[in-house]
């Protein structure tokens, strides 16, 4: 009994091994792993490729695509810029700023239509209103100068007083230094422009970046304005 059990098993083993390896065929058509091979389409153009050249091209498939590049964005250039505008001592002050800049033949110098000097001032700054102007003059009188007009009609220097006008610097130069002797604090010499345009500044070629820096240093003069130019 014992030799039929141990034959039946080694048989029933012996054909699911041939079962497995194609021998019998399958009961789905009965093929043999070889016929069903050669049925398939294209069977001659299957290769098999190595493990490391095969993760290579999975590696590739799966990597995000390349990001575009990006266009560098080029920085904004001014053509033109001009500010103005300057009487003759505010210009040399605007310009002794300007250096700091180091702009070279970005920056030019121009002067506007009727702007030549037709005569030189001596005056005290704009006191703020009459009464400041009254309080003034009455100082001047207590120093023996009575030679001065209280300038309340001009629109630039309005409650200024003027000391005297002269066609030379140098004799403007002279009543101010006699002015100071007699204790008169607070005068200065500036030239009157036969118009009513002076001078002005032209900047090319600048970078919006130096523009906020002409437009901070022309902050610190009153009434100066930034307008494009040709």
């Amino acid at each position: 009994m014992l030799k039929f059990i141990f034959w039946s098993l080694l048989a029933v083993n012996g054909a699911l091994y041939a079962y497995g390896q194609g021998y019998l065929g399958h009961f789905s058509g009965n093929e043999r792993e070889p016929a069903r091979l050669a049925n398939q389409l294209n069977a001659n153009k299957l290769f098999i490729i190595a493990p490391a050249k095969a993760n290579a091209a999975m590696a590739a498939l799966a990597a995000p695509a390349p990001a575009p590049a990006a266009v560098e964005k080029k920085p904004e250039t001014i053509a033109c810029l001009e500010i103005g505008n300057f009487l003759l001592p505010e210009a040399r002050r605007f310009e002794t700023q300007l250096a700091k800049l180091d702009l070279g033949d970005r920056q030019a110098r121009i002067n506007m239509p009727g702007t030549e000097i037709s005569s030189y001032i001596v005056y005290i700054p704009p006191q703020g209103g009459k009464e400041g102007a009254d309080k003034k003059t009455a100082e001047l009188r207590q120093l023996g100068v009575t030679n001065y007009f209280v300038m309340s009609d001009n629109p630039t220097q309005r409650w200024g007083i003027s000391l005297g006008v002269f066609k030379s610097e140098t004799a403007a130069q002279n009543l101010l230094a006699s002015l100071q002797k007699q204790g008169v604090h607070g005068a200065r010499v500036a030239p009157r422009m036969s118009g009513s345009k002076q001078l002005a500044f032209q900047f090319r070629g600048i970078s919006a970046e130096v523009k906020a820096q002409l437009d901070k240093i022309r902050g610190g003069f009153e009434d100066k304005v930034s307008r494009g130019c040709k």
